[in-house]
């Protein structure tokens, strides 16, 4: 695939973003025009810096709290009497654990003693009997009870954990799966207690990396219950700590469902694939590994999509060829109708709580991390993953 000189681009673009008036920009396609967000400043918040509204389509309207309303100052004034008990140090336990430390906020972190999480927290700096406890002692010294188990874990220990939710604790999650699906989880909140949901867009470990850059992930936020009538502020406000860039609002059943249904499809099953079934059609023609592999992959990863995350789908369509462009506007609409039967699917087997059943009953079986494992060498053993170890190898920034 060809590209525009890289210059004319960039100094397009620039121009576009420099003009004072929409007589003055590029015009710009009918899909890229509706798929692009006008940004504006919310001026119905008055006083409150940061807050937008983002319209789409001139219509639907989104409010989106930013960091700027929540500067550390205030973070540690709004938690100075508080306790962030981290139960659990998975990689959202750790990310989020960590960011909140930096932030200035006290935590604690709650773990089985001796175990592997119990061993990482130490070398994260967490100290036993003071900032490092088992998980029933964690939880009663905090005021914020952040449940970071895995959701097999969540189901498992709940019936321990529920007892030590008292009344003017907050009990936080960061995915709507064990509340919104408690006839199978068993976990179902008290009714007394103030219940948020913070839910970054991303691994815990991009949650810390980009807190580190001085970046932060875009997180959605969610109330299950308010008792105290300030969730909605504490969940604004614990999203920041924790590493959040921005936050949108959203509700626990809603946050579930597009969180198990978008790992399937395009955040990872989907995408998987995808890139197979492409790979392999290639070289069941005669291409050659590293030939399928750059045209599948690595230009992909390192080309087109870096474009489509900072700029958009359009923008990318733009910075193609023209044979580029004309091909993936003829084949998009054949691959969404081919597709879309199969999303729908997808999405009723999340809805029902087949997904969730299924990643129940797998997880909490005593060698599911063997049977877990099998899996995982099967896909690390896959010639498309064997050759991209070998390309990678070749990028300049790693010789």
């Amino acid at each position: 695939m060809s590209f525009r000189n890289a210059s004319l681009r960039l100094a397009r673009v620039a121009g576009a973003r420099a003009a004072a008036s929409a007589t003055q920009k590029r015009a710009l396609s009918a899909i890229a025009t509706a798929a692009r967000p006008a940004l504006k400043q919310n001026t119905k918040i008055a006083g409150v810096r940061g807050v937008k509204t983002i319209k789409f389509n001139g219509t639907d309207e989104e409010i989106v709290y930013e960091r700027a309303d929540w500067p550390r100052e205030k973070l540690l004034d709004y938690f100075k009497n508080d306790t962030m008990a981290m139960i659990g140090y998975g990689s959202q336990g750790y990310g989020q654990a960590l960011n909140m430390r930096d932030n200035g906020l006290k935590v604690i972190i709650g773990v089985r003693k001796d175990g592997a999480s119990w061993k990482a927290a130490i070398e994260d700096g967490w100290v036993p009997g003071e900032t490092l406890f088992e998980v029933e002692d964690a939880i009663k010294r905090g005021t914020y009870v952040m449940n970071l188990l895995s959701d097999a874990a969540q189901s498992e220990t709940w019936a321990s954990i529920k007892p030590l939710i008292t009344e003017g604790k907050t009990l936080y999650f960061s995915h709507g799966f064990s509340p919104v699906f408690k006839d199978l989880t068993h976990v179902e909140p008290p009714t007394d207690v103030d219940v948020i949901l913070v839910a970054p867009k991303g691994s815990g470990r991009t949650v810390r990396s980009l807190f580190k850059e001085g970046r932060g992930i875009n997180s959605s936020y969610a109330v299950w219950n308010d008792v105290s009538g300030k969730a909605h502020e504490k969940a604004q406000a614990l999203a920041v700590a924790v590493g959040s860039g921005y936050v949108y609002q959203t509700t626990f059943e809603k946050e579930v469902n597009s969180d198990l249904y978008g790992e399937r499809g395009c955040l990872m099953g989907g995408i998987h694939g995808m890139f197979l079934a492409q790979y392999e059609v290639l070289r069941e023609n005669g291409h050659s590994p590293s030939e399928a592999f750059n045209e599948t992959v690595e230009e992909a990863t390192q080309s087109l999509y870096p474009l489509v995350g900072k700029y958009g789908m359009d923008y990318m369509y733009d910075a193609c060829s023209t044979t580029a462009r004309r091909g993936a506007l003829d084949w998009y609409p054949i691959f969404k109708k081919a597709l879309k039967p199969v999303f729908e699917d997808l999405y009723e087997s999340v809805r029902n709580g087949s997904e969730t059943k299924r990643s129940l009953e797998f997880n909490s079986q005593a060698d599911y991390r063997a049977k877990l494992e099998e899996e995982l060498v099967t896909i690390r053993n896959m010639e498309i993953w064997r050759v991209g170890r070998e390309v990678r190898k070749l990028r300049p920034e790693n010789n």
